[in-house]
C-alpha cells in the first residue's frame, strides 16, 4: 500500500512526537540563552551547542526512519530456485512468497523485510532500511533530552533560588511551559530508552522483536527433547552491529538473502515457522457463534469479566453473527483469538482474512473429527 509523504506525517504518531520535539528544543534554547551567555562560558557554549547538535540530529533520523521505510518486499515474490518454495510461507494478501525474515504487516498491508514491528510514532514499520535510522532516532532522543533536562531544572533552579537573576525574571506561563518541559524530557528519558536498550539488545543478538517470539516458541516445542533450536544469524556482536549501522544508516544487504553461522542455511527461520505453523494448526479448534460480537473492544453486554479483561494488544476485534464459524489458536479466560471461517457466499474468499480477538461467551466449541480444511484456511499471510 503506497502512502503519500504528506499522509506519512499527518497521522497522530509522527505529529506528537514531532510536537514534543518542538517544545523541548524551544524551551530548552530559550532558558539556555536565557541562563548561560555561550560568549562567557565554555561549559555553557559546550552544552547548547551539543544539545542542539541532538536536537538536529533527532529530527533527522525521525524524517529519515518515516521516508526511508522499511522496505517492502515487491508483490507476488518467488524465491529464484522453484524448489525453495516448500520451505517459505505464501501470503494470500501479497500475492507471493514470504522470503526470509520476512513478515505481513496488516497495518501496512505489505510484506515487510526483516520486520522487527510496526511504530505508530514513525507511521511505519521498522525494518531492513530504516532500522538503523530508527535506532539513531531513539538514542539522539535520549541523549538530547537528557542534556535538555539538566538545562531546564538548573534554570528553574536559579529561578526559585530568591537570588539576584542574571536575567529578567521569567513570567508565571513560561515558568510552567519550562515544568512541563522538564517532565517531557523525563518522560523521553524514562520510555524511549527503555525502548532504545531493547532495540540495541535486539541488534547485538541479530533477532527482531518478532524472531524472539520465534525462537521462545521453538524452546517450548522443544522441551522435551535434544534438540535445540540456533538462530541462524548472530554471528558475533561485532558483525551483528555492522549489519545495522554504518556511517550513513544505509543497511548491508539486500533484505532478502543473509548471512548465516555454520550449520544453518537460508531456510533455516522458515522451516521452523512452518513447524510452529503445524503445530497451530493441530492444536486449533472449531467454535460457532451464538450470540452477535459487535467487534467493540469493551463489550459490556457480556459481562463484567468480558469488559474488565480485555486483552493487551493492539490486534483487532472481529465482528461476528449468529452461525459463523470460527477457528480459535489462543485462548483467555474471557477471550479467543481465530479466525472466521469464510463461507463459499463471501466476497473476502481467497483474499482477506478475518482474524482477531472475541468474547468467549459468544460462542461455542463444535466438536468434530475433521476440524477444517488446513491447506486453505491456514495460509499464512
Amino acid at each position: 500500500m503506497c502512502i503519500s509523504p504528506l499522509k506519512k506525517i499527518c497521522h497522530w504518531g509522527p505529529l506528537s512526537a514531532l510536537g514534543i520535539i518542538k517544545i523541548i528544543t524551544l524551551m530548552t534554547i530559550h532558558c539556555s540563552k536565557q541562563w548561560w551567555s555561550p560568549q562567557e562560558s565554555i561549559p555553557a557554549a559546550t552544552s547548547f551547542l551539543l544539545f542542539f547538535t541532538l536536537s538536529g540530529l533527532t529530527l533527522f533520523h525521525f524524517i529519515s526512519a518515516i521516508f526511508e521505510g522499511p522496505g517492502y518486499l515487491k508483490l507476488k515474490w518467488m524465491p529464484e530456485n522453484v524448489t525453495d518454495k516448500q520451505y517459505l510461507q505464501y501470503c494470500i494478501i501479497c500475492q507471493g512468497y514470504k522470503a526470509p525474515r520476512s513478515h505481513h504487516c496488516r497495518k501496512c498491508n505489505r510484506c515487510v523485510l526483516k520486520m522487527d514491528h510496526h511504530c505508530p510514532w514513525i507511521n511505519t514499520c521498522v525494518g531492513h532500511y530504516n532500522h538503523g535510522h530508527f535506532t539513531a532516532f531513539l538514542a539522539s532522543a535520549v541523549g538530547g533530552c537528557c542534556v535538555s533536562t539538566v538545562i531546564l531544572i538548573s534554570w528553574v533552579t536559579t529561578v526559585l533560588s530568591l537570588k539576584q537573576l542574571p536575567f529578567p525574571p521569567p513570567s508565571v506561563c513560561t515558568l510552567i511551559l519550562v515544568v512541563f518541559s522538564i517532565g517531557l524530557s523525563i518522560g523521553v528519558v524514562l520510555a524511549v530508552g527503555m525502548l532504545l536498550y531493547f532495540q540495541m539488545s535486539a541488534i547485538v543478538r541479530n533477532r527482531t522483536e518478532i524472531e524472539d517470539w520465534i525462537l521462545e516458541k521453538a524452546r517450548y516445542r522443544r522441551d522435551d527433547t535434544d534438540v535445540e533450536y540456533v538462530h541462524p544469524y548472530s554471528k558475533g556482536w561485532r558483525f551483528n552491529i555492522s549489519q545495522v549501522f554504518t556511517l550513513d544508516c544505509t543497511p548491508v544487504g539486500d533484505g532478502i538473502t543473509w548471512p548465516v553461522i555454520d550449520g544453518c542455511d537460508q531456510y533455516t527461520l522458515t522451516r521452523e515457522q512452518l513447524a510452529q505453523k503445524l503445530d497451530k494448526r493441530k492444536r486449533a479448534r472449531k467454535y460457532r457463534v451464538v450470540k452477535t460480537a459487535s467487534g467493540s473492544r469493551f463489550p459490556i453486554r457480556h459481562g463484567c469479566g468480558v469488559f474488565c479483561h480485555p486483552p493487551c494488544t493492539d490486534e483487532p476485534r472481529i465482528k461476528l453473527d449468529i452461525d459463523d464459524i470460527v477457528i480459535a489458536t489462543r485462548w483467555k479466560k474471557y477471550w479467543l483469538f481465530g479466525e472466521k471461517e469464510q463461507k463459499k457466499g463471501d466476497n473476502n474468499v481467497g483474499s482477506k482474512r478475518i482474524r482477531g480477538w472475541l468474547p468467549r461467551p459468544c460462542v461455542i466449541e463444535v466438536i468434530e473429527n475433521d476440524l477444517y480444511d488446513s491447506n486453505n484456511l491456514f495460509k499464512e499471510n
